[in-house]
């Protein structure tokens, strides 16, 4: 509490600024965005792309890709950190009305996303926003969802495509400038 000149007390709380202060509050306590940031991830992990607002999809983000980066060492101290992290959540799927476990989170992170990204050096997710909104507040809606596989091999099959296509065009003005000395010569020997 500071006291003013004029005997008034004002209160430092409200007047702080909050400088070096990381990270969106998104109207939620600590132990309410620590939730909502393992949940979301989480959810992620298990079905690969999530909806949610643009907001929570960009506190989320690095969040996932600390835990990928985590999958991709694949040590033992790595899946205990990711553990402490993030939690060991089962994967549940209903199949003719009964719960059939398939396996866990961090056993899904490990064994099939960990290797997928071994090659890729970082920026596992994507953000695309949606011309959607959320009904009930305007909310601009997002898919949260991690790059595909598919997407490194067509990025390799269009350099490929490119390097043909270049090879082609080399070969092309080659083979036109070789028969024109040819053709010169023949032009000659019918004149005579």
């Amino acid at each position: 509490m500071l006291t003013l000149p004029d005997g008034s007390a004002v209160y430092e709380e409200f007047n702080r600024m909050r400088h070096r202060v990381a990270g969106r509050q998104l109207s939620r306590t600590s132990e309410h965005r620590l939730a909502l940031r393992r949940n979301l991830v989480s959810s992620l992990i298990q079905h690969e792309t999530v909806s949610t607002t643009i907001e929570k999809a960009k506190e989320v983000k690095p969040f996932a890709e600390k835990l990928i980066t985590l999958a991709k060492k694949g040590t033992l101290s790595a899946r205990r950190r990711a553990i402490a992290m993030l939690g060991n959540r089962d994967i549940i799927s209903f199949e003719d009305g009964t719960a059939v476990k398939k396996g866990s989170i961090i056993g899904k992170l490990f064994s099939e996303l960990g290797p997928r990204y071994l090659d890729r050096p970082g920026g596992y997710t994507r953000i695309i926003h949606l011309s959607l909104k959320r009904l009930g507040d305007n909310g601009q809606l997002v898919l949260l969802q991690f790059v595909g596989k598919d997407e490194t091999s067509k990025k390799k099959t269009k350099t490929s495509a490119k390097k043909a296509s270049r090879k082609k065009t080399d070969k092309t003005i080659k083979v036109q400038k070789t028969p024109e000395p040819a053709d010169s010569q023949n032009s000659e020997a019918q004149q005579q």
